[in-house]
């Protein structure tokens, strides 16, 4: 078990919507697709899993948005944490087992 927690963030819909709004060509994000996995500092209780979300949701917020489109001024403005949990189903794992032999290592591209 390593000291991170797993944030998984599914599109909901209002960014269903959103998403569906920047063009006509009727594609919109795959609720059941592969989602990206978030390592995120592990957490006791609620409490402590809602500080991390206050700590996180804006870097989590914009990247989901990226992901979709990449021109910021089609982005929501005034993002906040009470939007991002109605824009995304939110899930977080406290238990995160690594069972690789070697290091984690962060892909720069």
């Amino acid at each position: 078990m390593i000291n991170r927690a797993a944030l998984i963030v599914r599109p909901a819909g209002p960014y269903i919507e959103w998403a569906a709004s920047l063009d006509d060509s009727g594609m919109v994000p795959d609720v059941e697709g592969e989602m990206t996995v978030y390592l995120v500092p592990d957490f006791e209780d609620d409490r402590e899993a809602r500080r991390i979300l206050e700590q996180v949701f804006e870097t989590v917020f914009e990247n989901e948005l990226f992901g979709w489109h990449t021109d910021e001024s089609a982005w929501p403005k005034n993002r906040t944490l009470d939007m991002f949990m109605k824009w995304f189903k939110v899930e977080l794992h406290s238990v995160v087992e690594d069972l690789c032999d070697y290091a984690i290592e962060e892909d720069r591209f």
